[in-house]
């Protein structure tokens, strides 16, 4: 039976069990020598003394007692060891993505893909683990993306035809084509060559917060909720305007005469009349009309010699 081989690079959690594999003078001896690297320490922690071999040992039994009872521990052993395939395959499927795609969200569903391949892998098959699990990696990411792609995929489909159609009478004519030579050679008339453009545009999606920083660089950009206006806040240059004026304007009030301060009073904060005004103050209307404009014009003069300042 073939055993699944160890990935380049990376390491076994699992250590083979004494008596899993032969000592390291009797492995491979060629002329009766060790091969080049047999029984060296790989140095992958600091203070780990397990050679390559070990290590390979390591998997290849862990592979050997999950085969046998299917343990749940002895497979979360196993994908924690091949963990570093699923972020290799979700950079890789990340490349060719908008920018709003999250390759974390794409490592999750990777998880998922690899803990199937685990769990169905044979190894009498021949096949290397790792050339099957990326294949099943790569699909669950992108089964995970069709999943929560809300475009149909007929209209994917005409859209990256008219993409490969662009680049074939681009290279054969050296320039842009326009509508009409790219409806030829599509085999559709303009008006469905618009339609598939006016499709394509509906199914753009852009995040808002990269338009928001556009050609404004790296660090340091600010996010659309940093420049985006909230109608319903209150200006803070204008509060702060209007409280400064409250003030001036309950200044200059304290500073009229007593009269000219009670007609201004119940006109403005009472909402009473001029003619209650004066049944309040027992004058009559017109009376009461002269204190008015008396008033406003002194509290107009006091308030423009606070501006003035």
């Amino acid at each position: 039976m073939t055993e699944p081989t160890r990935a380049p690079g990376e390491t076994g959690n699992g250590s083979g069990p004494p008596g899993a594999h032969a000592p390291a003078g009797q492995q491979n001896k060629v002329n009766g020598h060790a091969p080049f690297g047999a029984g060296i320490s790989s140095g992958v922690l600091p203070g780990d003394n397990r050679t390559a071999d070990d290590v390979e040992a390591g998997i290849v039994a862990l592979w050997r007692a999950y085969g046998r009872g299917g343990d749940q521990a002895l497979r979360d052993r196993l994908v924690l060891h091949y963990a570093p395939l699923v972020k290799y395959v979700a950079g890789r499927v990340g490349t060719g993505l908008p920018a709003h795609v999250d390759v974390s969200d794409l490592t999750q569903s990777g998880i998922f893909g690899l803990v199937d391949a685990i769990e169905k892998f044979e190894p009498e098959r021949g096949l290397k683990f790792e050339t099957y699990a990326m294949q099943r990696i790569r699909g669950a990411i992108l089964d995970d993306l069709r999943a929560q792609d809300w475009v149909p995929r007929t209209v994917r489909g005409r859209v990256r035809e008219v993409e490969r159609g662009i680049e074939r009478l681009g290279a054969k004519l050296q320039r842009t084509p326009n509508d009409h030579e790219l409806a030829d050679e599509l085999g559709l008339t303009v008006d469905e060559l618009h339609d598939v453009y006016a499709q394509h545009q509906l199914t753009s999606v852009v995040a808002l917060d990269e338009l928001a920083t556009a050609g404004r660089g790296g660090g340091g950009a600010a996010s659309l909720a940093d420049i985006l206006e909230d109608e319903t806040a209150e200006d803070p240059v204008a509060l702060l305007v209007d409280q400064d004026n409250r003030r001036a304007l309950a200044g200059a009030i304290g500073l009229l005469a007593e009269r000219d301060r009670v007609v201004v009073t119940l006109y403005y904060f009472e909402n009473l009349t001029l003619a209650e005004i004066g049944r309040v103050l027992g004058v009559t209307e017109s009376r009461v009309c002269q204190l008015h404009t008396r008033a406003v014009l002194r509290l107009r003069a006091k308030l423009l010699e606070t501006a003035d300042v």
